[in-house]
């Protein structure tokens, strides 16, 4: 029964991801040129870097009339004739990889005089000024029958300079000065001793990741050295905040009396540095996370060549850890001390709102009790405001009763008004005074 109904619609596709690579096969004497090509989407207006990596390529083909791939690849190999190229396309930039058969060459200074450069397009290379991230010579050699010493035959191509070099995955041996040379390409040597079928493409294309990869990883160090010096005044400028908040808490013992235009423009400033952090935070973060990625690959990649010293001559994995891993120290504790900065100003922020909030909490209790005070005051005014109505109200209705018993007398009952009159105002107030407790109580019911 067929399976290709039942797959998942994503397993041809990640299963083909890992072969989508492959490794050049390189038998004899070979010479390769290398070119990392590094673009940023925004150098390239509204292109994005793999729309330009694939420009590029289309480009590179069209000059040899050659059919280029669809935009949505990744891999490309073909064999031009003169040389032969494997493109590959990565998240920032894109390998160009140019292969060539050499003949066996003695060991000297003329040894790179041949390389798969000269055959291409100048136009071409000069579209990539300002782009070339990384540009390096590989010289494969079969072993020669040469008894010089290791050393002795490398200072013969690379001159003075400080040699790197090892025996490698126990069949062949490496040689470089990671130096970039005045033709603009560092340069590496690689003797096949006894490498097995397909080991030596597999060897040059480690040696090229190796090299791609620490210059990528390198990136992260300018944006370290330039965030240093504005980390440090972020760092200054907070101190004196810090001061300043703590003799305000000093020479004022009671919160209560802090002036609150200084604690606000205490905390505007603070919220500033925090601004300034948090955006260096974020035009950093990628190329320091990117530059310890690029780094773990180089790490990888030494490892995989199993290397044994030669001589005195140090070992690719003793120069990386003296030369790249201060670099990436420097990375990241320039990330940690962004971070710790962060949360630092973050704490300092938190402790002034708590001081400010004390203040408005204090300043409105006394709202409050002056509030209350104003209000127990208007209460004894109202109260005495009261009695006044319940006398005033007494006298009306005194007044009315008074006029009804003149009514009663004119009418010829024996009665005289003013003693009657004089008679109810005691009753007249009492009962004025407990309509008006009456009708409080039911106020205060409602």
């Amino acid at each position: 029964m067929a399976t290709a109904n039942l797959s998942h619609p994503q397993r041809v596709p990640l299963a083909a991801e890992v072969h989508s690579r492959p490794f050049l096969r390189l038998e004899g004497a070979q010479s390769l040129t290398h070119l990392a090509v590094y673009a940023r989407p925004e150098l390239q207006g509204k292109n994005d870097a793999p729309s330009f990596q694939h420009t590029t390529l289309v480009a590179f083909c069209q000059h040899f009339a050659v059919t280029a791939p669809a935009p949505e690849a990744k891999y490309f190999y073909h064999d031009f004739g003169r040389f032969r190229l494997k493109w590959e396309c990565h998240t920032e930039f894109a390998t160009f990889t140019f292969a060539a058969r050499d003949e066996v060459k003695p060991v000297d200074a003329k040894l790179f005089d041949r390389v798969p450069l000269r055959d291409l397009p100048q136009d071409w290379l000069r579209g990539l000024e300002g782009k070339i991230m990384v540009a390096a010579h590989v010289v494969l050699q079969p072993a020669d029958s040469s008894t010089d010493p290791f050393e002795a035959s490398m200072q013969r191509v690379f001159g003075a300079n400080m040699l790197v070099g090892s025996q490698v995955l126990q069949g062949a041996e490496i040689c470089t000065d990671f130096l970039i040379h005045a033709d603009g390409f560092s340069r590496f040597v690689v003797r096949d001793l006894a490498l097995h079928h397909q080991q030596s493409g597999r060897l040059v294309q480690r040696l090229l990741e190796i090299e791609t990869y620490r210059m990528m990883a390198l990136l992260g160090l300018p944006y370290a050295q330039q965030a240093t010096p504005i980390l440090n005044g972020i760092e200054a400028e907070l101190a004196t905040l810090t001061v300043a908040m703590v003799d305000q808490h000093r020479e004022r013992a009671d919160l209560a009396t802090h002036d609150a235009d200084e604690e606000q423009a205490l905390l505007r400033q603070i919220t500033e540095l925090a601004a300034r952090v948090e955006r260096l935070s974020l035009d950093n973060s990628y190329r320091f996370a990117a530059a310890q990625a690029y780094f773990n690959l180089v790490h990888t990649r030494i490892e995989e060549l199993r290397e044994v010293q030669i001589g005195g001559v140090p070992t690719v994995g003793e120069f990386m850890e003296r030369r790249l891993q201060p670099a990436m120290n420097t990375c990241t504790a320039t990330a940690r001390r962004q971070q710790a900065l962060a949360v630092r100003i973050a704490n300092t922020n938190d402790l002034l709102r708590t001081r400010v909030g004390i203040v408005q909490e204090q300043q409105n209790r006394k709202i409050l009790q002056s509030m209350n005070a104003r209000v127990a005051q208007q209460l004894r005014l109202q109260q005495a405001v009261e009695g006044l109505s319940v006398v005033a109200i007494s006298y009306y209705l005194a007044g009315l009763v008074n006029y009804a018993c003149k009514a009663i007398k004119a009418a010829g009952v024996a009665l005289n008004p003013e003693l009657a009159t004089g008679l109810l105002v005691p009753l007249i107030g009492l009962g004025v005074w407990m309509t008006m407790q009456r009708l409080h109580r039911k106020m205060a019911n409602d």
